[in-house]
This record gives structure tokens, sequence and C-alpha cells, in this order.
């Protein structure tokens, strides 16, 4: 268990020294109510969060302004804080919610579980990041995006991750970001134990960065790690990158032009929370629950417009975390958070209503071509898109330098090729023993001119952003090649690029479904997520996999919606999961409503008040208006509304898409003036044999439609 250092009391997120706090206390009358708490040092002790009952700021109703209800919060906090003798709490949170993270006793976990105030009481965990060490098989990168670089003016979108790296050329030389965001008030951090960080990093792109800590404590993180809004990791600047990434911004990966790359929503400003940290053993990283209450916090205190969260977590459960997600959904900001890579293992973490949760969909593979002078022409992955003229094919086994064993060179490990064998020739490697592009990285140096990479068994053939321009070949290709190669004094082939292959659009296999037993479907949607490029720390771009980079796909979307005007984040969440494109059968508990695109808000959508959202929480579950249902034995009719955001009258008919169950949707047809509302029932006669699913499709005579996604399971 991490015990994580004392901390001084938190504002609004911000810090608060002891003085600062009495004097808050002692203007309101309640000085003393603060002082320091006793502590037993012979009861072992861990780091808790704890929530106490109600709103946060964010969410509270009434006269009072924010900053007298946060001081009545931090008031009631310090008094279930005596009420059991325990320390200084290392955070105080009022805005998303009402709560603090404190070392606690068994005896005084077990008291302030049994007290009234106290809604819940967890102890801090580590969670991991969203993302996929390796390609998954079969995938290959997609090229660089540059949409002309517009979409997101206006907005901000905060980045609860790994920090960021201010360098990178996909925040750089930045221009034409379009008008300010008007509500984000945020600030950039000085970090005087980072001497590569200073406050003056932020910039017109980068418009705020923190880093919180406490909660997997200084002394757990690996040596290189930075005390400052500096990413030493990667994971959030390419979650920034693919989200709201410049345009035209230009990518290369060695000597290599991949082309002009833009994020999905490249005049969208980025708010950065560091929240996640490296360890010295790699599998001890991740982000830890009480640096991301405090990460979550504080952007909802800044107002961001978007929350982009990378982060997996537990399924089926509303923890300390949702708790702060419905604070941040509360004070207008639009959730996005990662469905988990644990595929059919677990279900979807974020099962909460108010967070947009995305699932991982595959992209188009790109292809490449090995074509042999007078010999086979053989198809494989390949991300490079410039050719390689004609040039002798050396096998590594081959090519030995002095002193290395036939073994090393056959799979191209370092060092193990001699530059004379192998200069301005194309080489074949063996897969295994080394990372894939560990031994392109062999062959640039021996002065090669390109690879191919052979399979040697059944396995999936990948298109990594390789040192020199590489063909991977299946097993059966490479045995063909080498046959070919075997019979010719001097072997000679090119490797040309073929663009994307045109295959169906799938959910990752790595990508968690929803839990059929919970209230409502998760997976939300599904968004790009296998092999995506992006920017990453050192001014390097990588290929990059995993629902974190679907989740920053999602926001950059949700950046462009909420940046045309008169768009409010209620009808943004219900756009997102309703302009959706269907992936094949794979709806409902494994995609959601289907993919997300871009596309403006329809004049119709199923909008919920966020208090709706409090209210669910609490146990009224039956109340939301959410684009989806899940329906099951014994509740087998839901009542949804949806309502005319539009200015003109709407004639909406309906359509079934996709189920077997003879579902009956009353009324089918209406007509729908500007802001009012159609409620309708969804109901099925008899409980169906097997799961089943389906889409209610609403249309207007002008094109308009939404999906609203439903589930039905026995």
């Amino acid at each position: 268990m991490r015990a994580a250092a004392r901390g001084p009391h938190r504002l609004f997120g911000r810090v608060l020294p002891g003085a600062a706090l009495a004097a808050i206390l002692g203007a309101t009358g309640l000085a003393g109510v603060g002082a320091a708490h006793s502590d037993d040092d012979d009861d072992a002790t861990s780091l808790h969060l704890v929530t106490l009952r109600g709103p946060g700021t964010t969410g509270h109703r009434g006269p009072a302004s924010p900053e007298v209800v946060a001081q009545r919060m931090l008031a009631q906090q310090s008094a279930v804080l005596d009420a059991v003798h325990a320390t200084d709490p290392v955070y105080q949170w009022t805005t998303a919610l009402n709560g603090f993270a404190v070392e606690l006793s068994e005896e005084q976990h077990d008291a302030l579980v049994g007290d009234d105030r106290v809604a819940l009481v967890e102890e801090n965990a580590v969670r991991p990041l969203a993302d996929v060490a390796d390609s998954p098989a079969g995938a290959a990168a997609l090229p660089p995006r540059d949409r002309g670089g517009s979409g997101g003016a206006g907005t901000v979108i905060g980045f609860v991750d790994t920090g960021i790296d201010p360098a990178s050329p996909a925040f750089s030389q930045v221009d034409a970001l379009g008008r300010t965001p008007h509500r984000f008030a945020g600030s950039c951090a000085d970090a005087p134990d980072d001497p590569d960080w200073d406050e003056t990093d932020c910039s017109d792109k980068i418009v705020g960065a923190q880093f919180y800590v406490d909660g997997f404590g200084v002394d757990e993180l690996r040596t290189t790690a930075a005390l400052s809004p500096r990413d030493t990791y990667g994971h959030g600047t390419e979650a920034a990158s693919v989200a709201a990434g410049i345009g035209h911004a230009p990518a290369r990966s060695g000597r290599h032009r991949l082309g002009r790359f833009s994020g999905v929503a490249p005049q969208a400003r980025i708010a950065v929370y560091k929240a996640c940290w490296s360890a010295p053993d790699p599998a001890d990283d991740g982000c830890a629950t009480a640096d991301l209450v405090a990460a979550i916090d504080q952007a909802a205190r800044d107002r961001v417009d978007v929350l982009n969260l990378s982060v997996g977590g537990p399924s089926g459960t509303i923890d300390t975390v949702e708790r702060a997600l419905l604070g941040a959904t509360e004070a207008g900001v639009v959730v996005t958070a990662a469905a988990g890579n644990d595929g059919s293992t677990a279900y979807a973490a974020h099962p909460s209503p108010w967070v947009v949760t995305v699932g991982a969909s595959t992209s188009a593979p790109r292809v490449g071509a090995v074509v042999a002078t007078h010999g086979p022409r053989l198809e494989g992955a390949m991300v490079a898109t410039a050719p390689v003229a004609p040039a002798p094919l050396v096998l590594g086994a081959d090519a030995a330098a002095a002193g290395v064993g036939e073994a090393d060179a056959r799979v191209c490990a370092p060092g193990s090729l001699d530059a004379r064998a192998v200069h301005d020739a194309i080489v074949l490697c063996e897969r295994g023993s080394v990372p894939r592009v560990d031994k392109s990285q062999t062959v640039r140096l021996a002065d090669g001119a390109g690879m191919v990479l052979v399979n040697t068994e059944a396995g999936s053939t990948d298109a990594d952003l390789h040192a020199v321009p590489t063909v991977h070949l299946s097993a059966r290709e490479g045995r063909t090649l080498r046959a070919w190669a075997a019979d010719r004094r001097r072997p000679e082939v090119r490797l040309v690029a073929l663009g994307r292959e045109r295959t169906p659009t799938r959910v990752a296999r790595f990508s968690s479904g929803g839990d059929p037993t919970w209230s409502v479907i998760k997976p939300d949607l599904v968004a790009p997520g296998t092999s995506v490029l992006a920017a990453t720390t050192g001014g390097g771009w990588d290929v990059v996999s995993g629902t974190s980079v679907a989740t920053a796909h999602v926001s950059g979307v949700a950046a462009i919606l909420l940046g045309r005007p008169g768009s409010t984040p209620a009808e943004v969440r219900s756009a997102l999961l309703t302009s959706t494109a269907p992936i094949g059968r794979h709806s409902g508990l494994r995609a959601g409503t289907g993919e997300v695109r871009i596309s403006r808000v329809p004049p119709m959508g199923y909008l919920v008040d966020p208090r709706h959202y409090r209210g669910w929480l609490v146990g009224r579950r039956a109340d939301l208006d959410l684009p989806q249902a899940l329906m099951r034995t014994g509740r087998l009719a839901v009542r949804r509304t949806i309502t005319n955001t539009g200015r003109r009258p709407l004639w909406l008919t309906t359509r079934l898409l996709g189920f077997d169950s003879p579902v009956l949707v009353s009324p089918s047809a209406g007509l729908l003036r500007p802001g009012r509302t159609l409620t309708f029932r969804i109901s099925l006669p008899t409980a169906p044999r097997t799961t089943d699913t389906g889409t209610v499709l609403w249309r207007t005579y002008a094109g308009d439609e939404t999906r609203l996604a439903v589930v039905i399971t026995r």
C-alpha cells in the first residue's frame, strides 16, 4: 500500500496552508474547527478517500455563493475529521464533490463508514492507463490526419493524464486558434523541482497545467519522473495530440516524412492535470484515485469544456472518481472516459450515465508489397508511404557481423548485421527475440535501404513506425519469398506502398464490453483505437492503441460540437451518441450506439438535466432520457423523451433496425414544435429467448436522424 505524504489543505483544488484555512474559518466564526488532529503512531494507517453526502459547489442549488458554500463544506469536513481524531488531510475537495483524502486506521475507517454525514469511504488505489503496449493483431497505423486546421475554436479540453510535452510539434507554432475561451479560469503551475519546466511553457495552445502526486507518493516515483506537468511517459502527450493537436503539423519518424498531422479539434485549447505517474517497476505505473479526484476537482473549478480521462477503472460501481465526474458534469463539462482494455475478461469501466464511455474500433490496415524482379508480388503491412527502389535482397542470416551468431543475425538483433553486406540492400529479418522496431533500427545502423519482416509461424502482421521502410509479411508469404530468393544468384526486390485496405470496421478485441445486469449500456460508443498515429515526448511520433486514444478522439469531436454557436453540453452528449455510424451487429454491449463521427448537432435530442443524474445516483434510475435503453425480463417497457432543439417544427417518424424480437414504439410518429417534447414508449410483449439488440431511429423529412440503442436481455 502506498503511504502518501502529508499535504496542505486545498480549497477548490488549490493549496491552502493551515494559516489561510484558519483565516477562512475564522471569517465565518468557525475558527478552531480545523485544529490539528491527533494520530496514534501505534495504528497502521493507509490513505482513504472520504465523500460526504450532497454535491460539491457545482451541484449546489441555492442563493449562497460558491465561496460561502465551500467554507461550510470545509467546516463540515473538519468536524468529521475531528470526530475520529484524524490527521490533517492530504487533499480537500469542495468543487466536484464534498470530501477529502486522509490517512486512516482501521478503527477510524469503521467509524467514518458508520457516520451519517459520510456517503462513501474507500481506500486509495492505483488505476492503469487505458493504452495497449503493442499493436493488436491485424492492425496497421492510420495515416496522418490533416483536416485543414479548423474545429474546436473557443473550447478547452482538460486531460487528466501523464502531463504534456509542450515542445512537441503537435502543440508548437500555433496560429489561427480562433476565439478565446470565455469559461476557462485555470492557470499554469510553476514547478521548482523540475528545471525543465516553467510556467511560461504554457502558451496560447496550452492554457493550463497542474500536477498531483500526493496520492501516488513522491517516494514511489521512477527517478526520471518529473515533479511538474511535464510528460516523461508519453501517454498524456499522445492523448492531447489526437484530440487537439494543431493542424498541418509535420510528422516524421526517423528519416521518413509521414505527411501532415492534425488532431480531431486542432483549434481547441488544452489544459493539463497530471495525475498519472511512472514507478520503478512499469507494472506499478498508473494513477492514484486520490490524485485523480484532485485533478477532476480542479478541472471542474477551472470550467474546462471537455474532460478527457483515458484511465481504466472498476465496473458496476459508482466510486469516488465517478462521483467527482458527476460534479464535473454539473459544472457544464462533457466528460469522456475509457471503457478499458480488458476485452472479455472484465466489463467496461466508468459505468455512470453522466460519463460518455468510449470503446475502441479497428482502423483500416495500411498495406504494402514486396515486388520481386521477375518474381512474385507479396502483400503485407506497411506504414511508410515512400517506395524503395529495386535493391538486392539480403537475408539477415547471411549477413552476420564478425563475432555474431547466425541466430542473432537471422532476427536482426541490435549490432548483429555486417554493414558491408547490407549496405543499400533490403534485409529480410525474421520475427522474434527482439522488438520489431529494433530490427529496422539495426538495418538502418548497418546502412540498409529497407526491411522485409517475416513471420515464422502464424501471427499478426503489423505496420509499425520503422527506422527504414518495411513490409511485414505473413509466414506463408515469407516462405514464398525465401524460396524465390534461394533460386537467384542476386535476388532483387522493391518495396511499394499500396495505401489502406478496404475492410469493415469492427470493435477491437481488447475493448471492454458492457455488463448486461447493469442499468445502462456501456460503452456508449466506440472510436478509432488501433494503431493511431500520435505525437509523443521528445518531439517524436508513435503508433498507439487502446480505448485511451479512442477516448481522445471522442473528446476532439465533443470540442468541435461545443465550439459551434448555440450548442449546449446536454445537446452535445446526445449528439455524440445519436449521430454514430452502425458497426454491423456489434452494437449494444460491445459498441453502444456505434462508431463516433463528426457531424452537426441535430435539431432534436435526448436532453438530461444534470440534476437528474444526481437523482439516478440516489436510486431514481428510470428518470433519465438517455439515447439508449437496457431492457430485461421484468422491465420490458421504457419511456424516453425527445426534444426539438431547433427553430422549426419537425415531423418525426420512427424506424426499427436490427431487432429479432417484436419491439413496439408508441407513438411512432408526431409533430414536434420548437422547444416541445415527444414522450414515447418502447416495449416488448414477451421476454426474448436470447439477447437481442437493435436501434430505434427517429427521422425528419429534412433527413436529420437520431439513433437510440436498445439491448434486451433475459
